[in-house]
């Protein structure tokens, strides 16, 4: 008795899932065969369909469901490679020309919360001590650039009390993110900071 067909497979409406089912096999062999290391350049279409025994048509198809699959990523202009896609991080001086102020304010409002309270369940007596001396340097600062030293490392001790060093680095990579777009960018006229200057009472208010 001749068995059913299997009702998950339909050539009549795919004609073409036998060659390209065929490709995938190919490839699949062909990688595990080769057994490359992550993030090596695969050859280029023309040698792996020779390789492998596809057409460019069938050999695309395949290369698309294992790229979907996270096995390999292609990048256009430079080739297939093998593995998952590796994530470009920018540098700073990138981002420095990427972002602007309103998103480094935006930014720090998100994260810096975290890290006050992240400080507040972590810090040392030391650490409490160091942020009051640092307040007192941000009172008694005589020019704005000295307040500016003192404000910056008010701040970069509170990602320190989370004692977290992730944390801490992902602070200095925003601070300096911060420094290089609106420090000192809207600085009033005056030589220092005036004696009510809104920080003062915030600093003291969260130390």
């Amino acid at each position: 008795m001749k068995a059913d067909p299997d009702p998950r497979i339909d050539r009549r409406k795919d004609p073409e899932s036998g060659p390209r089912q065929a490709a995938l096999v190919q490839l699949r062999a062909w990688l595990t065969r080769h057994d490359l290391e992550p993030g090596t350049k695969l050859p280029a279409e023309r040698e792996l369909c020779d390789a492998i025994g596809v057409s460019r048509g069938e050999l695309r198809k395949a290369l698309a469901t294992l790229e979907a699959e996270g096995q390999l990523w292609r990048h256009v202009g430079k080739g297939t490679f093998v593995g998952a896609r590796r994530v470009e991080v920018p540098g700073l001086a990138q981002i420095d020309r990427m972002t602007n102020p309103a998103e480094v304010m935006r930014t720090r409002l998100l994260i810096e919360p975290m890290l006050a309270r992240e400080a507040a369940l972590n810090a040392t007596q030391e650490d409490v001590e160091a942020l009051h001396a640092c307040v007192a340097r941000t009172r008694a600062a005589a020019t704005w650039r000295q307040y500016e030293t003192a404000d910056n490392e008010f701040h970069r001790l509170i990602a320190q009390a989370t004692g977290n060093c992730l944390l801490l680095a992902l602070f200095d990579a925003l601070n300096g993110v911060r420094r290089a777009v609106v420090w000192g960018a809207l600085r009033p006229e005056r030589s220092k900071p005036p004696a009510d200057h809104h920080s003062f009472a915030e600093h003291d208010v969260i130390v």
